[in-house]
């Protein structure tokens, strides 16, 4: 019989083969992932790679989505502030137009109407987190000042006409701000341009008619505010359920994942044996070739 000369040789490498097998079947053991390099499974890491780009924006954005909420709660707040106090200054319209009152009733609703005032201000110049709510795109600028040195007292907006958004993983954009002029005006207009109007008739002892279209001024600015209040509350309950989406979305990848470079633990281990099995055998053969002649052994 014939022998093969590079049968040794064969064999040895055939044991080196099976070691290797082994230390990587009893790393993936250990670490519970059939991947864990490119040269494992070139398509399974490619995928995985993707999918890890696709679970880090879901993960920006959610949490992203989480500060934006607590934002538009926020805004919200200070925007339900601003009715209650509009609310009270109508009330305060309608006693101002008894042409029955006097100068010192005038100026104790005039006075009150100033507080009002102030306090609206004051919420038109919310920040939060070090950012204004209503200033547009410039969040570091406070929006608005009053000039009480005119009749009316003028107000200044100090911001931009520009909105902010929140993009979606899916593309979507969501409005999450109100440019401050869009609710409480500027110069003489919005909310604030009617309280100072007001203001100044009932100081000046304007007539009931005067105040009346004062009020309506103020009424209509309401209305204006409630309208786009309803603009964040649509945002807010936009950006809780896509980042609630967005959530369900990110665990569902993430087993895709987990099935793409997780191993089968009982296959593995299973497999591991069998390696182990062969291993030993191999290192017999090679333990008797290094001990006989080859050709003695393979006649």
């Amino acid at each position: 019989m014939r022998a093969d000369p590079t049968y040794y040789n064969n064999v040895v490498q055939a044991l080196n083969n099976s070691m290797n097998n082994s230390n990587n079947l009893a790393a993936e053991l250990s670490s519970g992932l059939r991947v864990g390099k490119l040269s494992d499974d070139a398509t399974a890491a490619a995928q995985s790679l993707r999918l890890d780009n696709l679970l880090s924006n879901i993960d920006n954005y959610v949490q992203t989505a989480s500060g934006v909420t607590s934002q538009l709660q926020a805004t919200d707040s200070a925007l339900g502030e601003v009715v209650n106090q509009l609310t009270s200054a109508l009330s305060l319209a309608v006693s101002a137009g008894n042409d029955t009152l006097n100068d010192s009733n005038r100026q104790t609703i005039a006075s009150s109407l100033k507080g009002i005032r102030d306090s609206v201000l004051a919420l038109a110049n919310t920040s939060y987190q070090g950012s204004y709510l209503f200033s547009g795109s410039v969040g570091g600028t406070q929006p608005f000042t009053l000039d009480t040195t005119t009749t009316p007292a003028t107000v200044t907006y100090n911001g931009d006409t520009n909105v902010r958004t929140l993009v979606t993983p899916g593309g979507q954009k969501i409005q999450t701000s109100l440019p401050g002029t869009t609710i409480f005006g500027s110069g003489t207009t919005g909310v604030l341009g009617t309280l100072n109007q007001m203001i100044a008739d009932v100081e000046g002892g304007a007539d009931a008619t005067t105040i009346a279209a004062d009020g309506s001024s103020l009424n209509d600015a309401l209305s204006t505010l409630s309208t786009e209040r309803s603009v964040l509350n649509n945002s807010l309950s936009t950006v809780e359920s896509t980042s609630t989406y967005a959530q369900t979305q990110e665990a569902q990848l993430k087993v895709q994942q987990g099935s793409l470079v997780s191993s089968d633990p009982a296959q593995v281990a299973t497999d591991l044996k069998n390696n182990q099995t062969q291993y030993q055998a191999l290192l017999s053969v090679v333990s008797l070739l290094q001990q006989t002649n080859l050709f003695d052994v393979i006649q």
